[in-house]
């Protein structure tokens, strides 16, 4: 019997109306500790950007990967009002899952 695997969509900020990016993975707590930690090279380096202010989950990777098209496609004030919507304080959520330069639980 094979087990489900739960894909994630995210959004990280450097900061409350920051710059954003947008990800899909199969590992949020470990794809977050990268970002935190600087592993991941390019965007998210760059410009500082490691702050979880959006997540949404899907058992279908099709279907998260068209999500994550959608997301980058829509214009900056949805994206700011979608965050806002589920997350109005701009609250940091993996902070719950290890503080920055911790090892991944």
């Amino acid at each position: 019997m094979s087990q489900e695997r739960t894909y994630f969509v995210y959004i990280l900020a450097s900061h409350r109306n920051g710059t954003l990016y947008i990800g899909v993975t199969s590992n949020l707590v470990k794809r977050i500790w990268e970002h935190k930690n600087k592993l991941v090279e390019g965007f998210t380096k760059k410009y500082d950007i490691e702050k979880l202010v959006y997540c949404e989950t899907t058992n279908n990777i099709n279907a998260a990967l068209l999500r994550e098209k959608q997301l980058k496609k829509w214009n900056r004030q949805w994206k700011l009002e979608l965050i806002e919507k589920e997350n109005p304080n701009w609250i940091d959520l993996a902070t719950e899952y290890y503080k920055k330069g911790s090892d991944i639980k």
